[in-house]
Order: structure tokens, then sequence, then C-alpha cells
């Protein structure tokens, strides 16, 4: 005669069982957040307003996997300086190009026509001034939507960066979505 009870599980397997668990939660979280995606904050009003101040993001570490980083993306890079700090910025400036800021606009390469620049939260206050800058190869510039109040590669701010180019290989990935707090849920654009 067979019977359907189940045997009870002993106090060592069923630790064993919970550590397993456990340890394969671990391995997957580190895996993901090393290899596919970057968490990142932004503590300021810099890329107000596309992304406020105190917004939790992710970026897709394998966006530049088979393609290069664009003009406009939104990228979490180290810190030129070598500083443990991860910005997020736009890129607004390509390796080679000349950029010049006059009267708050943005022009490259000499173009009469400024950048069209949709995402701005205000235009750039008549304080900010005219500067031109040749973008070495293999570096971004980038530049926060809050013109206003942004530490970028302008070379702004109360701690400016001393390196004012990104090089390629700080881009940790282009920012995908924010999900804190929850009323700023969203694609970034």
């Amino acid at each position: 005669m067979a019977t359907d009870e189940k045997k009870p599980k002993s106090v060592g397997r069923e630790i064993l069982s919970w550590v397993i668990l456990i340890a394969i939660a671990v391995i997957a979280a580190t895996f993901i957040n090393n290899v596919l995606i970057v968490n990142a904050t932004v503590p300021t009003g810099s890329m107000e307003n596309t992304i406020m101040s105190h917004t939790r993001l992710v970026a897709w570490r394998l966006s530049y996997t088979f393609s290069d980083p664009e003009r406009l993306d939104v990228i979490v890079f180290e810190s030129p300086d070598g500083e443990d700090i991860l910005y997020v910025k736009r890129i607004i400036g390509m390796p080679g190009e000349q950029l010049d800021i006059i009267g708050g606009q943005v022009f490259i390469n000499g173009s009469q026509t400024p950048l069209d620049e949709w995402y701005l939260l205000e235009a750039p206050n008549n304080s900010l001034a005219d500067q031109s800058f040749q973008i070495p190869e293999g570096t971004f510039f980038v530049m926060g939507d809050n013109r206003n109040d942004s530490k970028d590669s302008r070379g702004l701010g109360w701690n400016p960066w001393e390196n004012l180019f990104i090089p390629v290989e700080n881009i940790l990935g282009r920012a995908a979505f924010s999900y804190w707090p929850f009323n700023r849920i969203g694609i970034i654009r």
C-alpha cells in the first residue's frame, strides 16, 4: 500500500535550500548591476525638467556595445576627474567637433543654425559667457538640461571639473527610465 504522505524536510536541508536561493539571488543581482544596468541618482536640478532632482534611474550598460553614443543621448558616466561619482548629463558635442556657445545657444562646427534643444528647462540666462571648445577625439562634451544650474563640460560651478571632456571609456550607459519616486516613473528622452 502506497501513501502520498510527504516526508518532512530535515532542518539542514531546509537551511541549505535557503542558502542556495539567497546565493542565486545575490549572483543574479550582481550580474544585472555590473553587466546589464547602472543605477544612478540625479541629486541636483541640473537635468530639470527632463529629470527632476532626487530621481533614481536605470541606464543600459549594453547601449553602446554595437553602436556609438549619439548627440542628445542622456548618459550616465563616471567623473572625468577620477572621483567616485556618477553624473547624468546630455551629450552635446561629439569627438573632433568645434563647439561654440554664443548668447546661450550651441553651434556645431561653425554652423549658422543653433542646435535644436527642445528639452531645455528655460533659455540660458545672460550671465553665461560665450565659450568655444575643440572636443578631442575619443571624448564627448556634455551639458545639463538646466543650463543655468549645471556642473558640466563648460567648466562651471563651485567645483568645476578639471577635465572638461568625457572619455568614451567613462560612459557607463544610456539613461533609459526613471523609477523613483513613483510619480516620476517614465522613459528618459
